[in-house]
């Protein structure tokens, strides 16, 4: 009697885990130009899709900018304010890119120095696919690990893209002339 009923919790356990794994995590951006959804892959970066919760839950995301904007390549954002400080991060964690998932238009990535275990906060949309970032093309080798893909918002991003830029100085080469806000950073759970 008693394995069965062990059974039977298990089973309804397990069942409860597989619809919770089967609502998609998705992370609403709010921002200043529009709404961007980016639904995770914790499958197949769970680390890094993990420390991005962690942020968002965190609510670090929160009135930061897009202070690095490439058209034809990547809008990126994460980790400083309209004051250009930067926000205090937790530790690294480790890259996670070789997942395959590649960098391609609409894919999220983390954004990392020379590194390649030094990711944080900072994370950016490609804007086109840029295959020069993934494994065994980038320069190192190692690529940036993607870990989810926007699923609304594209003209949101590609109203980003187009904003005229700036170099403040050697650290800023490539920051919006008008603040980019993320009002909030949300998570959101679809079936």
């Amino acid at each position: 009697m008693r394995t069965s009923k062990f059974l039977l919790a298990l089973g309804a356990a397990t069942l409860g885990l597989a619809a919770s794994l089967a609502q998609a995590q998705v992370v609403k951006l709010s921002t200043t130009m529009g709404d961007i959804r980016i639904q995770l892959e914790p499958e197949k970066a769970p680390k890094t899709v993990a420390n991005f919760l962690n942020y968002v839950k965190a609510g670090h995301y929160n009135g930061l900018i897009f202070h690095r904007v490439i058209d034809g390549f990547m809008v990126q954002t994460g980790g400083y304010t309209p004051k250009l400080q930067q926000r205090p991060t937790k530790p690294p964690i480790p890259l996670e890119a070789g997942n395959g998932m590649l960098n391609i238009r609409s894919s999220v990535a983390m954004a990392r120095t020379g590194d390649p275990n030094s990711a944080t906060s900072q994370f950016f949309i490609n804007v086109v696919d840029n295959p020069g970032l993934d494994p065994g093309y980038a320069r190192d080798g190692l690529g940036y690990a993607v870990f989810g893909y926007v699923i609304e918002g594209m003209e949101v991003v590609d109203k980003i893209r187009a904003v005229p830029t700036s170099a403040r100085d050697a650290a800023f080469q490539n920051l919006p002339t008008t603040p980019i806000l993320i009002n909030k950073a949300t998570v959101e759970n679809k079936p």
